[in-house]
């Protein structure tokens, strides 16, 4: 189930190129992937608490989420523009740099520098990153604004991902979901309106936006808040990097882009690095010494 979220968000940046090129813009794209992600969402817990399902929510738990959510969106708005002006195989490897972002998080909550096998991870994370956005090819020109808004999308996922595994926990997965979104939603209403109201596309939202929310603000939440738990996040991080190669791999056959011998070994060392970086060796030689 971890497995099938993560290819739900590796597939989903390929969407996005062939919605580009069909015309629609990063508003209305976002937008539509959020407006009905959000309903379909509070829908599913209109009916849980018809069930009685759903765990009271106090007003600072609600807050609190939504002010999370906004991460959400910025992510959203930071990966969507990227993939407008660089190839989708760069994007995703620019927003895995969350990886030894969240180190860095990490330690300044904690107060502690990060262990040696955390710190040769976060260097191999680095190392993949320079292969496999082909730097070292003469003739790559990468578009500094694609990079920046890929690098500002790691940031935000961080952030996320963060606030996903913090805030308010001991609510129902479904109920943290639903004003996740909201806080998403409304940062996306916010930034997009004032530019997409005049000409809004309508068409996006039966043509993209059924697909887009489906692979994004319903799939993989509902699956990791569900089935995360259960096998932990560290090995939860490892099954999720999937998206990485299935990103890859859409990106060669729908959109044709090119990708190098290097690129491949670039992308081949950052899942090393984030198995290293999320597995016990210790504990697992033991299990398998039994």
């Amino acid at each position: 189930m971890v497995a099938l979220g993560g290819i739900s968000y590796g597939v989903l940046a390929v969407f996005v190129k062939i919605a580009y090129g069909q015309g629609y813009t990063t508003a209305e794209i976002s937008s539509a992937q959020y407006t009905l992600g959000f309903f379909v969402i509070l829908l599913l817990n209109v009916i849980n608490v018809k069930k009685k399902k759903q765990a009271p929510v106090t007003g600072k738990d609600r807050r609190r989420l939504m002010l999370a959510g906004t991460s959400m969106g910025f992510t959203s708005i930071f990966y969507y523009l990227s993939v407008k002006y660089i190839p989708v195989s760069i994007c995703i490897v620019l927003l895995m740099q969350c990886v030894w972002i969240g180190l860095i998080l990490e330690a300044f909550q904690t107060r502690r520098l990060p262990g040696a096998r955390k710190t040769v991870a976060a260097v191999l994370v680095l190392g993949g990153t320079l292969l496999a956005t082909n730097v070292f090819e003469a003739d790559v020109a990468l578009d500094w604004r694609g990079v920046t808004f890929g690098f500002l999308s790691a940031v935000t996922y961080t952030i996320t991902i963060w606030a996903s595994n913090h805030i308010a926990v001991q609510l129902k997965p479904m109920q943290r979901s639903l004003y996740l979104l909201a806080g998403g939603m409304l940062i996306i209403v916010l930034v997009w309106l004032p530019v997409a109201y005049n000409n809004y596309n309508w068409s996006v939202i039966w043509r993209w936006g059924i697909m887009l929310c489906l692979f994004s603000t319903i799939i993989p939440p509902l699956l990791f808040t569900r089935w995360m738990p259960v096998i932990g996040v560290g090995l939860g991080s490892i099954v999720a990097s999937v998206e990485i190669p299935v990103s890859v791999l859409f990106a060669y056959f729908l959109l044709n882009e090119k990708i190098a011998a290097w690129q491949w070994l670039g992308i081949a060392i950052i899942l090393v690095a984030i198995v290293i970086m999320n597995t016990s060796f210790g504990k697992l030689r033991a299990q398998l010494n039994k």
